[in-house]
């Protein structure tokens, strides 16, 4: 087995709200859900901090523990509440969350588990991968960025558009009908989707913050299999280096419409044969 990956901050100015960790047998890569300056969110901590402090706690079960992923995730979430509930403002509905996805390598399967919009893709050798992904995020998002998506990127009608789009998209944060993330309600643990493969079966599998995998679900400009390619011929760096320069290439998002003109950006490649 071989384990290849790396992250990149949208900026130097902010802090990279991506985390990835391994361990002998698993691999864990969160998206903090960043927010613009100024906007509240009860924690004093920041999204950079807890997507690490969950990360970190996540890779420590999973080292300890055979239970289902789910439960880990449930454990983890109620570890870091512990941490930060007496000092912040945890019902604040712009409390610090996260996406996850886990790998984690048994005997006989390889598990996964996804919540919210960060990607897996399974390469078992067929033409096409498996893709694994969480899309109610998109779906909820989708019916509430016609504003935004119109607005050229840099703008100030652009940023306050997207302070709006997040202010909608916090009220349906962890609510049926809307998407869930992990956050300070460890119950969102028991929506993820989770699942396995037979472990003779896969070549190689590789996580994806959104960041990185817009090279292909936004930008459109690679399929699955050839951002697998991608990643195999040059490898994590060399995937966030192609998805820097179609950013470069349109900074105002006037083709690709996003409210993120770049973003953090991470990605691991765990290769068996």
């Amino acid at each position: 087995m071989r384990l290849t990956l790396a992250t990149d901050p949208a900026s130097p100015d902010r802090p990279n709200e991506d985390f990835v960790g391994v361990t002998s047998g698993a691999v864990v890569l969160l998206d903090g859900a960043g927010v613009p300056s100024g906007m509240e969110s009860g924690c004093s901590h920041g999204v950079a901090w807890y997507a690490r402090t969950l990360g970190s706690t996540l890779l420590a079960e999973v080292t300890q523990s055979a239970a289902p992923l789910a439960e880990l995730l449930t454990r983890s979430i109620k570890t870091v509440v512990s941490l930060h509930d007496f000092t912040c403002d945890l019902s604040h509905p712009g409390t610090p969350s996260a996406t996850v996805a886990m790998l984690r390598r048994t005997d006989d399967a390889l598990e996964w588990l996804v919540l919210a919009d960060s990607v897996i893709i399974i390469d078992t050798g067929t033409a096409e991968p498996t893709v694994l992904s969480d899309d109610r995020l998109e779906r909820t998002g989708v019916l509430h960025r016609t504003e935004l998506d119109a607005l050229t990127n840099g703008t100030p009608e652009h940023s306050e558009a997207l302070r709006r789009y997040i202010e909608i998209m916090r009220g349906h944060r962890n609510r049926e009908g809307g998407f869930w993330v992990a956050s300070a309600d460890p119950l969102a643990a028991a929506r993820s989707l989770t699942g396995s493969v037979p472990a003779e079966r896969v070549r190689s599998a590789a996580l994806l913050s959104d960041g990185a995998s817009r090279l292909t679900d936004l930008f459109g400009l690679a399929t699955w299999r050839q951002l697998l390619d991608l990643l195999t011929r040059d490898g994590p760096q060399g995937l966030i280096a192609q998805v820097r320069a179609a950013e470069h290439d349109d900074p105002y998002g006037s083709h690709r419409p996003r409210h993120k003109t770049h973003d953090d950006a991470t990605a691991a490649l765990w290769t068996f044969r």
